[in-house]
């Protein structure tokens, strides 16, 4: 088949999604189809054309306030002349989607909405209020509509009317499995994504004058970091709280092995990658019991965290010492591949 993704971003930009769709293309090279990725990440480059690991990508520019949103009416246009069985649109929250279904003519067309409701940042909810109608009308436009999480199938049935199959996220287990913990000092604590404030890193950073015996190490770029390094100077904590931009793919199964506890407090997440992530390298979780995280506490390794106060924070960490040791269910990208080929891409 020729198989053509949608997406706002990909790698190397990072991030769950691109992530996602890197994971997927490249798999399906792999069994033999032809897959294209258009992408509205170009930045101040301009439209460029490349190949990675067998997936041929177009980058286009894009219009993205407050990183966002990724207004790229061009893509419509190159979806349109571009030789595809498949169009398979990515992230509810970005114009790609929308474009993708303008163009997308009577070829099967599938959404991976990654959808979690809303942003925490205020022109973010008014850019999506205005984008809504939108939104809408493509993910109700598609032929198969893909949900990576229980909770965002029933926000999206709530929300749009629309029946989604769950396929999870997968993950690269043999990455993870059996990692060499990374030697430090101290015993560490552990975040990992990007910079944001939605992302809840702010919380962990301010807990850390209660957990005097942990180091934080904060993995992971973005526009909120200068603010983070404030709040830890503030705070007096620039000792016990690093910030180690970006990671290598090759440093984080070792980085998630050696932590104590791996936090998540983000107020939107559709999934939660790194949390699976951390689970398979062994190291018990807390999370905050928002948008679909709050799905991981069904997992005997993961604790809930209901509030984001540095007290409410600090009994987490603490509770994740009673934990069993984590076990995760198969979610390798092969089979998330596998179900996607044969939930969405085939036509009954």
């Amino acid at each position: 088949m020729n198989i053509l993704q949608v997406t706002p971003r990909y790698p190397p930009q990072s991030g769950g999604v691109e992530t996602h769709v890197k994971e997927i293309s490249e798999r399906l090279v792999d069994r033999g189809h032809d897959v294209t990725v258009l992408t509205a990440d170009a930045g101040g480059e301009g439209s460029h054309n490349e190949r990675r690991n067998g997936v041929r990508i177009k980058r286009y520019r894009s219009i993205a306030p407050n990183n966002a949103i990724h207004f790229c009416p061009q893509i419509a246009a190159a979806v349109r002349t571009t030789e595809a069985d498949i169009v398979h649109a990515h992230n509810y929250h970005s114009f790609p989607l929308v474009f993708a279904a303008l163009g997308v003519g009577n070829r099967r067309f599938v959404v991976t909405t990654h959808y979690h409701g809303g942003s925490a940042s205020s022109v973010r909810d008014r850019l999506l209020s205005v984008y809504r109608p939108f939104g809408r009308w493509a993910v109700r436009r598609a032929d198969a509509v893909i949900a990576v999480s229980e909770w965002e199938r029933d926000q999206l049935e709530a929300d749009f009317a629309v029946d989604a199959s769950v396929i999870p996220n997968g993950l690269d287990v043999e990455r993870f499995a059996g990692a060499e913990p990374t030697p430090r000092e101290r015993p560490y604590l552990l975040t990992v994504g990007r910079l944001e404030e939605y992302k809840g890193v702010q919380h962990v950073i301010r807990a850390m004058s209660e957990l005097p015996e942990y180091d934080l190490l904060i993995a992971g770029s973005g526009s909120y970091r200068e603010e983070l390094e404030q709040i830890a100077r503030q705070a007096g904590l620039t000792e016990q709280v690093t910030f180690l931009g970006y990671v290598a793919d090759e440093a984080l199964p070792g980085l998630y092995a050696g932590a104590d506890v791996y936090l998540s407090l983000s107020g939107f997440e559709a999934y939660g990658m790194t949390v699976a992530e951390a689970l398979s390298s062994g190291t018990p979780c807390a999370v905050r019991e928002a948008g679909a995280l709050q799905d991981w506490t069904a997992n005997e390794a993961v604790v809930g965290v209901s509030t984001s106060t540095a007290h409410a924070v600090q009994q987490a960490v603490r509770a994740c010492d009673q934990l069993p040791s984590p076990t995760l269910a198969d979610r390798s990208w092969e089979s998330v591949t596998t179900r996607l080929i044969e939930t969405a891409y085939s036509v009954d």
